[in-house]
């Protein structure tokens, strides 16, 4: 694997699975791979789970990590080409991502979308100048459209946790109060359709998902009728896609309650984390009928399974 930003960096889905389950059992197999070898991980937006599973994954592997928050403990970086740079942008991606490239042999970055010029965050813009001008591979850790260590995380967790070998996955739309990006969603959808399990998108009218990511995913708009004989929920608000970037309804009623997991067969929980509790979900949901933190904890085995075999290719 030369770089890792998105599902089609990937050869075989469910070997990456497998071999995420693999890391898990014995985390310290394949230190030799990252003996003298450093990863930067680099953060435009805050992390909790991302950075610390990606860290902890790379000191198993006998990598050395650096960590920045760029924008804070470096210069803003300009993106564009062809402007004066007269602002408060002091240091171009340019210089910034090779010199960067050449203290690492991988460079992982974290940039969300900004949600206000569709074309733009739909370009992936940081995550390509890092590509195009780091000269090393390049690790995805979420972007405007996208977070596949997540969503590998997502498919380690339901093939632990799964009781048939085709499960119904139901992601659904929770309100929120602010506009969120698709980046979840989206990486969520494109994962789980590489796989046979009966999958179903809900949401509230005019939040559907871009075509590239939901592709053919049945859509049901009522989600009562969605939830029925899930085997897992994985839950998760995003603003719309067509008015980008807009909340179109805080609808309370599609946050996912006790009541509402009635409706699964016995359903589990799954959220990305951070989950804001008796807004999206309710206490009683989190504490006695989610998987939210071992999915978490998956984090560091998804990783783990990215890292290894980007190493092995070096």
């Amino acid at each position: 694997m030369k770089n890792f930003i998105s599902l089609h960096d990937v050869e075989n889905v469910q070997e990456l699975v497998q071999e995420g389950l693999k890391q898990k059992q014995n985390p310290f197999a394949d230190q030799k791979l990252g003996k003298n070898k450093t990863i930067g991980l680099l953060f435009f937006n805050p992390s909790l789970r991302t950075r610390l599973s990606t860290q902890k994954a790379a000191q198993n592997l006998g990598m050395n990590v650096m960590i920045m928050n760029v924008g804070q403990d470096s210069w803003q970086l300009e993106m564009d080409d062809d402007v004066i740079m007269n602002g408060d942008k002091a240091e171009h991606v340019k210089e910034a991502a090779a010199v960067i490239g050449s203290y690492c042999d991988i460079v992982a970055v974290r940039a969300f979308a900004g949600l206000q010029d569709r074309d733009a965050d739909y370009r992936e813009i940081v995550i390509e100048k890092f590509r195009q001008y780091a000269g090393v591979p390049i690790v995805n850790l979420e972007s405007a459209t996208r977070h596949p260590c997540q969503s590998l995380a997502d498919l380690i967790t339901i093939e632990e946790f799964k009781k048939t070998a085709r499960p119904k996955i139901v992601l659904t739309w929770l309100p929120h109060f602010k506009p969120l990006p698709q980046a979840v969603a989206n990486s969520f959808a494109e994962w789980v359709n590489m796989t046979d399990y009966e999958f179903v998108i809900t949401h509230p009218e005019g939040y559907d998902l871009s075509s590239q990511f939901a592709g053919n995913t049945k859509v049901i708009y009522n989600q009562d009728e969605a939830l029925k004989g899930a085997d897992f929920v994985y839950g998760k608000n995003w603003s719309s896609y067509t008015q980008y970037g807009q909340v179109l309804t805080q609808d309370p009623s599609w946050m996912i309650t006790k009541q509402k997991m009635d409706l699964t067969n016995n359903g589990l929980f799954m959220h990305c984390l951070p989950v804001r509790r008796n807004l999206k979900v309710t206490d009683e949901v989190l504490d006695n009928q989610s998987v939210v933190v071992q999915q978490a904890a998956n984090r560091e085995w998804s990783a783990q399974a990215v890292l290894k075999a980007i190493l092995s290719g070096l």
